[in-house]
């Protein structure tokens, strides 16, 4: 059965949250360009080739590091959980984005700017371990 010319398809699941992730890339466009990915069951944020945040099921968090971490926590944010068959799986990298960032674009801002700068420094390669000296073996 095809649909009548002009037609739309039925919204799908993610609809919304492709929606909100749009909205909010707009809102948060002095930050630079931002584009909104296709991401697992959501929409990534974007900015430089480095995704600083996400919406799932209309919900945005923002990536985190050990610095930011301690302010969603005191602020009471959780941070992005999903369930497997056999437990419910916490990823401490990305929490939910503050209420007020959520009223106030320039809030939003400032949060998103904090999730931007953790998300470039999780790209930096880890400074290597400083190597062991061999010791010389004579040749037998």
């Amino acid at each position: 059965m095809s649909r009548a010319k002009g037609a739309t398809a039925a919204p799908t699941k993610s609809e919304p949250s492709r929606e909100r992730a749009l909205e909010l890339a707009e809102s948060l466009h002095a930050m630079g360009p931002i584009e909104v990915k296709r991401f697992f069951g959501g929409f990534g944020l974007v900015m430089q080739g480095v995704q600083f945040a996400f919406v799932m099921k209309s919900t945005l968090y923002l990536r985190v590091d050990d610095t930011t971490r301690p302010e969603f926590e005191r602020i009471g944010a959780t941070p992005f959980t999903y369930a497997t068959r056999v437990s419910n799986v916490k990823v401490a990298s990305y929490y939910q984005a503050p209420v007020d960032a959520m009223d106030d674009p320039h809030v939003l801002r400032e949060w998103a700017v904090k999730a931007y700068a953790s998300a470039v420094g999780a790209q930096r390669p880890k400074p290597a371990a400083p190597r062991k000296k061999r010791s010389a073996q004579a040749p037998t």
